[in-house]
């Protein structure tokens, strides 16, 4: 098996249409580097390995066109274009891609995309008994930005539904100790699921693979996580980075276009699991840090580095700890700016109590959205402060409450928001 998997895995990097493709069914097949026996293979353009059309497929983007009209003179052109608020095409390419993403001209109005809401996911905790608050509504919350109150437009309390994703590491890096990993991830994740929930499931090592796209049903859940245990890592990249921006900020992946978990409205989360090395991924710290941070969606990463360094230690020269130690401020990193939480397992048996607490907070998480009230566009940083009445006399409660949530974010760079 290991001989034949190296040897496939070397030869083909995405799946390749043949006659027994067209069939329905090969014998043996590489997704993204996993080796699949006996798995039938969804044509490329279909989607995940498994539940094509579970659940909700991800959004994707397909935008209406505008019926074409008639050239007119530049001069009628421009004197229009002044009237209505619409820009030439080539005004429009020079706007910053996220904006002229946020504007799509329908019959003359633009759509306004969730791209205009700033979303502050939030978990409110007793400092000294570390209770969970429950039952808290809208009136309870004050949204700060820049020390300005912010009008709280959409609000999402701890009953409804949640849209998670499930992004493994599925390197060579975890070989060893794989099963120990993604079997109780596997099993929390077909648990914690709900009526009205949705789930998907992406591992990743040199590229993402989406092995179930958002599904409801528990039997899809486990058939992925199946997937991943009956055979072995073909790689041992882990581009970490990359697979944060796909899940985010969605893409293209196998002929499929995705939109990112960060324009699905309401309770959204990523549960990641993974070492934290990133390899060689196409963009760099500084930018996958920005992109997490400006996604508006809490990451509970739980960082297996420390088990892999202690599993390993022996056969590791001395200076990968202060790797292993890099990668783990690298998940903490990423936890902490989007409000979630990280926690870092060094036994192989603490993986459990780690995913029941990571579910007491994804069940109480509220989910607050406002519009920002200061128009400007330059790129610049807003902080964010989130203030807690839990008993509702008025007063903010936050000198005796833990409220987690995003402290802040970058705001985009373009014209003035008008």
């Amino acid at each position: 098996m290991t001989s034949i998997r190296r040897e496939i895995g070397a030869r083909f990097r995405k799946p390749r249409r043949s006659r027994e493709v067209l069939s329905g069914l090969l014998s043996l097949i590489v997704v993204s580097g996993f080796i699949v026996t006996s798995i039938p293979l969804h044509p490329p353009g279909e989607g995940a390995a498994f539940g094509g059309q579970a659940g909700r497929r991800p959004p994707r983007r397909e935008r209406p066109q505008a019926p074409p009209a008639e050239e007119k003179p530049s001069t009628e052109k421009a004197e229009e274009q002044k009237s209505t608020g619409v820009t030439s095409k080539s005004e429009q390419e020079s706007k910053p891609p996220r904006q002229r993403e946020q504007e799509v001209r329908v019959e003359g109005e633009p759509i306004r995309l969730k791209a205009d809401l700033v979303t502050v996911p939030v978990v409110v905790f007793d400092k000294k008994t570390g209770r969970v608050y429950t039952g808290l509504k809208k009136q309870n919350f004050t949204v700060l930005e820049d020390g300005v109150k912010q009008e709280i437009v959409t609000f999402n309390g701890e009953e409804s539904p949640i849209t998670l994703v499930l992004l493994l590491e599925y390197s060579r890096q975890i070989e060893w100790f794989r099963e120990e990993v993604i079997n109780p991830a596997g099993l929390f994740v077909t648990r914690f699921v709900k009526p009205g929930d949705y789930i998907a499931i992406v591992a990743f090592d040199i590229r993402p693979a989406v092995l179930t796209d958002f599904t409801d049903s528990p039997a899809r859940l486990r058939e992925a996580i199946y997937l991943l245990i009956r055979n072995y890592p073909a790689f041992s990249e882990s581009n970490l980075f990359d697979a944060l921006s796909f899940v985010l900020r969605g893409g293209e992946l196998d002929g499929v276009e995705y939109t990112g978990l960060q324009q699905i409205e309401g309770r959204t989360a990523i549960l990641l699991v993974a070492i934290g090395i990133d390899t060689f991924s196409k963009i760099n710290y500084d930018e996958a840090r920005r992109i997490v941070e400006n996604a508006g969606v809490p990451i509970y990463a739980i960082g297996v580095g420390e088990l892999a360094y202690i599993l390993l230690e022996h056969r590791l020269p001395p200076e990968s700890r202060l790797t292993f130690l890099q990668a783990q401020n690298t998940l903490k990193t990423f936890a902490e700016v989007t409000g979630g939480r990280f926690y870092s397992v060094r036994f192989q048996g603490a993986l459990p109590s780690v995913l029941e607490s990571i579910s007491v907070m994804l069940r109480t998480q509220y989910t607050l959205g406002y519009t920002p009230t200061n128009p400007r566009r330059e790129g610049k940083r807003r902080r964010i402060q989130v203030l807690v009445d839990v008993d509702g006399d008025g007063k903010p409660d936050n000198d005796r409450l833990e409220v987690q949530h995003r402290r802040s974010y970058i705001e985009p760079k373009g014209e003035k928001k008008n």
